[in-house]
């Protein structure tokens, strides 16, 4: 089959069951994990990206050559730089000085004007804290208003879930035969764990929000510990706009060396090259299945690639 471009490629991932994992850490059950790092962007961001676009096209709010613009922790960047770069919409992507370098020459070379903010004072390279997220979201919404762009809202559009609704879980669903127990994903924006949740949940599917340690201000918790490695998500923001009304059966925490550890062991074990978040879902799962979801069958999002931390700590 002879698609019309690459946003036709977006979705469909393959579903690979972790049973090296499970055997090697002797776990009672199974892990089955979504590559999405196998989209043309390399994250799952693709999905949402094209959903937000697709449908602001479709009711006018983004009209034929207007400029977007997003903050990015360089996964929805990457995905809105492909799809804006089809659909002819000049790109701006706006990105804290603490995500990983190959995230923004990855957003360069697919045509994006790419605007770095520093930190916030104290920020470490490398971690990205609900203060500086709070810096680029105000640079973004400046250089929206300035330049009459759409603001894609990756954190407030509807299109994000829907993406994940309509395409993450029922491909989740069908492709384990209808076997999935559980669904735990790191949060970001919320989106692809509303819509999953949306998608699974009716069906008796228990979904769990992943949180980092000492920032798990979803799960109602004093933020101890804003700073973390693991980019992406734990923002240690207590509300989600997408998480609002979603059937959550509980909330997780994860260290970043256990994410970290995680993602090693993917690679080395499953031949699945992805990042944090990725590892963090895994440690997750894994401690899932050593708990309150023993001899069950977890899904998780293989979230974006392992090339987007080359520069970073988790491959040292």
């Amino acid at each position: 089959m002879v698609l019309n471009s690459v946003i036709d490629a977006i979705g469909d991932t393959p579903l690979i069951e972790l049973s090296r994992v499970c055997q090697i850490l002797d776990l009672d059950g199974r892990i089955l994990a979504k590559l999405d790092y196998l989209l043309p962007g390399f994250s799952k961001k693709d999905r949402a990206a094209r959903s937000i676009i697709e449908q602001a096209r479709a009711d006018g709010s983004l009209i034929p050559g207007q400029t977007v613009v997003e903050l990015t922790s360089g996964n929805m960047g990457t995905g809105l730089a492909i799809v804006c770069g089809i659909l002819g919409h000049p790109f701006v992507a706006v990105m804290s000085a603490g995500n990983s370098v190959e995230r923004a020459r990855m957003m360069r070379a697919l045509g994006a004007e790419v605007v770095i903010v520093p930190q916030a004072e104290g920020g470490k390279p490398g971690e990205v804290s609900g203060a500086d997220l709070a810096l680029v979201d105000d640079a973004a919404r400046r250089i929206t208003a300035e330049r009459n762009a759409f603001r894609a809202d990756q954190f407030g559009h509807a299109g994000n879930p829907k993406a994940h609704a309509a395409g993450t879980g029922p491909e989740i669903w069908a492709q384990s035969a209808g076997t999935v127990t559980a669904f735990c994903d790191f949060a970001g924006s919320g989106g692809t764990l509303a819509g999953v949740s949306d998608y699974l949940s009716p069906l008796g599917v228990r979904c769990y929000a992943v949180e980092p340690d000492g920032a798990r201000a979803l799960a109602g918790e004093p933020v101890r510990a804003p700073d973390h490695p693991i980019q992406g998500g734990g923002y240690a923001m207590s509300v989600l706009t997408h998480l609002n009304g979603a059937k959550l059966a509980g909330h997780l925490s994860v260290t970043g060396a256990s994410a970290r550890n995680a993602a090693r062991l993917l690679a080395r074990t499953e031949g699945i090259f992805a990042g944090f978040s990725a590892g963090a879902n895994l440690a997750a799962a894994i401690d899932l299945l050593r708990g309150p979801e023993r001899g069950g069958c977890i899904a998780i999002v293989m979230c974006d690639s392992g090339l987007k931390y080359l520069s970073t700590d988790l491959w040292e």
